[in-house]
Formats: structure tokens, sequence, C-alpha cells
């Protein structure tokens, strides 16, 4: 009886082990596919930026731009496929040989097996990596050569992006956690009774979803672009000395506002996704929560953006006593700028802190475009307004009012209140010396260390992009011939114009033989002549 009880046992420890692992796998196949899920939307953000530029360009740029978005993913990819992803994530099985800088191992995904989940995990990423270098595309429009484009797109994709990528969400880069001892949280030490900083609670960049990483990266290299550049023919011109800023108009305001839409609604699994997974193995945690309180904060953010852009907008022009426009363009933009802003850290804040950031942005966004055009820099589509504005906001932001943040940090004279707790759990004789308390500001530490971070990414960005831009520049392979951007770039530089005229005709210039038989039906047949009736002139007055 004791023999089949054991062997009854064993068995059933047999088959928990095997439910276990059962269980661990579908578990692993449920994030991978909210993964691929997740990323084949943000990849959809793509049609979106490509929609939203072709319609804010003129019609005779239309197919420039779209070849461009186009290739910012097909090209892209094989990009990341070669290096990008290396360069990122490529030492994350090896710590031993982690580096802070720069990734060294998946090049063109070989040794793949000692990376979990890399499949899921290599698109997902990658997706952002094509989101950081399409944001250029619209700053530089109507204007750049396409073969200067492939090199700085690659340059970015490539080389620039991923290591931002490393340094931030690794886990291996020196902005994953501050090697500064005083970055860390001060714990009271009952041993010597003196505070010391905790070794396993070190100061994280805090960038849940990139408004640093991506959205300033890719900002500050659309402001190098179009710096460099140049204005588009025609964007200034000089009046009673004056430079005036003149509108070159998009050539499909419906088109663009489509395109905001689908950037909109990207942006739901920009930062949702941004978990990396629904479910967790082995630990309680709320996954589910942490995805839909980032795309709920994501909608409130960007909403509040899009209303405080356009409501700035009004009432700019309304103090100075000018003409003010209910302009559709200007509310998309502050909607992607609030979006852009609620990365940093819309999974722990609560909405009306994403309510607050998301209107500071959407403002932001309004005051650097028109400062931009001030000072004779033309961003057609306003990309670094929008995601250099909205990315500084959030990862500045986010410090002060997530839940992590400055204003949710309890003072220090909570501190010190509570500090009797502290030396009670050490159980010592003696009573309460305050004169050993400590207030620690860890709020203000991780501020600081956004602060670095965010300086850090944009002059890594800013000076290597624009060194690209320069070089391009000096060596006239940056913009096309004045000629060749007056009459448009569809024609010249791609053979394909965007609406092409021949498509245009009803194809009845010319009779066939159906017209034919329709004249001669007319001839053989009698048609009345029409009846003219004089109506009295309409009557408008009180009774109508």
């Amino acid at each position: 009886m004791a023999n089949f009880s054991l062997e009854a046992l064993d068995e059933r420890i047999k088959k928990l082990e095997e439910l276990h692992e059962i269980q661990e796998s579908n578990d692993n196949s449920i994030n991978q596919f909210f993964l691929i899920v997740m990323g084949v939307l943000v990849m959809f953000m793509q049609s979106g930026f490509a929609f939203l530029e072709a319609g804010s360009v003129r019609q005779k740029n239309v197919v420039n731009i779209l070849i461009k978005n186009i290739l910012d993913c097909l090209k892209g990819a094989i990009i990341w496929w070669a290096c990008g992803f290396a360069f990122a994530y490529g030492d994350l099985d090896i710590p031993s040989a982690a580096n802070k800088f720069i990734g060294h191992k998946y090049f063109f995904t070989q040794g793949w097996e000692d990376f979990e989940n890399f499949h899921a995990n290599w698109f997902f990423q990658y997706v952002f990596a094509a989101t950081a270098a399409t944001i250029v595309s619209g700053a530089v429009a109507e204007r750049t050569q396409f073969g200067s484009y492939v090199i700085y797109s690659t340059f970015i994709t490539g080389f620039v992006y991923p290591v931002v990528a490393h340094w931030a969400w690794s886990g291996t880069g020196w902005l994953t956690s501050s090697p500064i001892p005083s970055f860390r949280r001060k714990v009271f030490d009952c041993e010597s009774l003196s505070y010391k900083f905790d070794d396993d609670d070190v100061i994280a960049f805090a960038d849940f979803a990139g408004s640093a990483v991506v959205h300033c990266t890719g900002g500050i290299a659309a402001l190098m672009g179009a710096f460099f550049l140049g204005p588009r023919v025609g964007k200034y011109e000089r009046v009673g000395g004056k430079r005036v800023s003149k509108q070159l108009a998009g050539h499909s305001v419906p088109l663009a506002a489509l395109g905001g839409f689908i950037l909109f609604v990207g942006f739901m699994a920009f930062n949702g996704g941004s978990a990396l997974a629904i479910v967790s193995s082995g630990e309680i945690v709320d996954n589910g929560q942490a995805v839909a309180s980032a795309i709920m904060n994501t909608l409130v953010g960007g909403a509040s953006g899009a209303v405080f852009c356009l409501g700035l907008s009004i009432l700019v022009p309304v103090i100075k006593g000018e003409d003010h426009y209910w302009s559709l363009l200007t509310t998309i933009n502050g909607g992607l700028g609030g979006m852009a802003s609620l990365c940093a850290g819309c999974n722990d804040m609560t909405t009306g802190a994403a309510f607050g950031i998301g209107g500071i942005a959407g403002m932001t966004v309004y005051w650097v475009g028109n400062a931009l055009d001030r000072i004779g820099i033309d961003d057609p589509i306003d990309a670094f307004a929008v995601h250099f504005g909205g990315g500084v906001c959030g990862i500045l932001l986010a410090p002060l009012f997530a839940n992590f943040g400055i204003a949710r940090q309890p003072s220090c004279g909570v501190q010190k209140d509570a500090f009797g707790e502290v030396w009670a759990a050490c159980n010592v004789a003696e009573p309460v010396d305050m004169e050993l308390f400590e207030c620690d500001y860890y709020a203000y530490k991780q501020f600081a260390w956004n602060l670095i971070g965010l300086i850090v990414i944009t002059l890594w960005s800013g000076s290597l992009v624009g060194g690209v831009f320069a070089v391009l520049k000096a060596t006239k392979l940056l913009r096309v011939e004045e000629e060749i951007e007056i009459r448009g770039l569809d024609i010249k530089k791609h053979g394909e114009p965007g609406y092409p005229l021949a498509a245009q005709g009803h194809g009845w210039e010319e009779r066939s033989s159906s017209e034919e038989k329709t004249k001669t039906y007319q001839k053989n047949t009698v048609i009345p002549e029409p009846t003219h009736v004089q109506l009295e002139p309409a009557r408008f007055g009180p009774d109508n």
C-alpha cells in the first residue's frame, strides 16, 4: 500500500510538472503572439506617416515621399536583420561580456537560438527602428536627393538608433542603470545605525515606449536635415526688408487626416505593446492592467495635446488681433505630440497626469513649430516640433508627475515621521535618535538621470546625423537642382506621377461604334421642344 501511494504520488508530481511545462509553453506562445500583433499595428503606422506626409506635400512630389516611406519599412528590415538588432540587443544572453555602449551579437540573426522568443522580439523592435527613421522624411520633403535619403536613413536605422536603444532598453547599456552610487535609494542599516545606498535599487532611465529613444532621436535628426537642406523654393520671401513665410499647402488634407487617424491607432499598440508581454509566468503581475493603462493614458494625453494645441493656435492670433482658423492639421500634430509625450511613462501614471503632460506637449508643438518658422527653418510637417518637442515633454515630465515622480514622492516631513517605524524595525533598545534621519530625494535623482539621458541622446543623434547631412551638402549630394524642385521630383526622379493626367480622361474624345449607334438613334427619334414656363420671382419676407 505504501509503495502504491508513493508511485501514485510520483505519477501525480510528473503530471503536475508536465502541466506546468505546458502552461509555460502556452504563456510563451501568447506573449509572442501579443508582440507580433502589436508589432503589426506599429508597422501599420508607416502607412499613417505615408498618408500624412503625402497629403502635406504638393502633388508633384507625392511619389517621392511615398517611396521613402515604403523603403523605410523594406530597406529598414534588411538593415535591422544585418546589424541593427545586433548593435541594440546583441549581448543580452552574455552578461559577462556585455558592453555598455553597443551590442555585438546576432548579426544576420546568427546564434539566435540563444535568445528567448527571438523572432517575435526582433520584429517588435524592428518596427520601432523603422519609425525613428521615418520621422526624418517629412522634415526634408520636396527637395532631397533620393541617394542622400538612402544614406542618411540607412545610417539612422543601422547605427544611430540601435546604439541609443542599447543604452536605454537592452538592460546592459549604460543608461539602463546609473553607475553613480549616490543615484540609488537610501536605506537605513540597522547594524551601523546609518544610511547606505541600496545596491539593488538603482536609478534606471525611465522611457517606457520611447519618448527619447525613438521620438527625440528621430526628431533631432529631422531638425538636422531641415537645417542643412535649407527651405524649399518659394517658402520665404523678402517684403520690406523682412523675411515673410508663405504657406506651401499640401495637396490633400483628407489624405493627411487619414494618416493622422492611422497614427493615432498605431500609438495604442506602440505604447501598449511596450509592456512586451501580456501574461506572466512564475510571478503575479497584472500585465493586462499595465497594457490597458498605457493605452488609456496614451489616448487621454493625445486628446489633451490636440485640444491645447488647437486652442493655443486660436488664442494667440486673437490676442494679437490677427485672423484665426480652426486648423485640422494643427489639431492632428497636437494629438501626435501629446501621444509622443506619453511614451515615457504611460504605464505608470494617473489619467490626470497623462492629461496634463499631453496638454503641455500640445502647446509645445505649437510654440516650437512657430519658432522654427520664424528663424527660417522649413519643416513641412512639423516633424521636429511633434516628435522632439513631444518627446522632451514626456521624458522630463514623467519623472515629475508619474507614480514614481517628484509629485508623488513623500516629502521630507513625511519621511521623518516614518523614521520611527524604521527605527523600531531594527529592534534597537535605545530611543529613537532623530539626528540620524536623512531625507531621500530619490525622485529628483530620477529626473536628473532622465535629463542626462536626454542630453546625451540629443547630442549623439544630432551630431552624427548632422555630420552626415553636412558631408552630403558639402559634396553637393544633398539637394536636388532648383529646376527639378520647382517642376517636381516625381517625373524626373521616379518616372511615375502620383496622379497621371492620362489616367484622368473620360475616354470619349473620339467617336466609338457605340457612339455612332447612339447618334443614329437620336437622329431617327423625334424629341419634343421644351416648354418654357415663366416663373414669378421668389419673394422673401416674414411670410416665407
